[in-house]
């Protein structure tokens, strides 16, 4: 009797799940498609079917964010932490959108728990280095592109960051190296190259 019922039990629960990964597929074709509304319907569907859903939280986070909802995508960011505290890729958005509402020491916060999680990420050392910018502290700001770069070679953003850093500390030289180092890379620098090359 107790194999039968468990046999019934689970049979539920898995179409439970299947239900849920399908409307969070769904809501990550949207949202690939930019069709950020539509994502996050899909993943409110997906929650409503499995709250602890962390995945589903955190891609709607991103569609909220894109949308330029920062304080529901913190919400959402806050729940996937709360589901796994070692989520590095929440904490590093979270931060991004408390940066756009101007919640700076609550923003670096995130990025220092981030790189104290994982300090091989150098989305985090780009995104606390370009907040240090936002806040005049250029040497900082350089410091983190420097260690964004070491860690990703390749890394265009971090080059023009680290261009435009340069460039308020005097350092024209090293600000046209950069932009056109981001240019050799495939990056859209050339109004930077104008700027700092000239």
């Amino acid at each position: 009797m107790k194999k039968l019922l468990f046999a019934l039990l689970f049979i539920p629960l898995v179409l439970f799940g299947q239900d849920a990964k399908q409307h969070f597929d769904s809501g990550a074709f949207k949202a690939n498609s930019k069709d950020y509304y539509g994502a996050i319907s899909n993943y409110n569907k997906a929650i409503e079917q499995n709250p602890n859903y962390a995945d589903a939280y955190y891609n709607r986070g991103n569609s909220k964010y894109n949308l330029k909802d920062y304080s529901g995508a913190i919400s959402d960011y806050n729940k996937v932490i709360e589901l796994n505290s070692s989520e590095v890729n929440a904490y590093i958005n979270r931060g991004s959108a408390k940066a756009d509402l101007k919640d700076y020491s609550g923003a670096i916060n995130d990025f220092n728990k981030a790189i104290e999680l994982d300090s091989n990420v150098p989305e985090a050392y780009n995104n606390r280095g370009d907040l240090k910018y936002t806040l005049n502290d250029y040497s900082g700001a350089i410091s983190d592109f420097n260690k964004a770069i070491e860690l990703s070679p390749n890394y265009v953003t971090a080059y023009n960051n680290r261009g435009a850093a340069k460039y308020f500390l005097g350092d024209l030289n090293g600000a046209c190296a950069d932009a056109r180092k981001a240019k050799e890379l495939g990056g859209n620098s050339d109004e930077l190259i104008k700027l700092f090359c000239n």
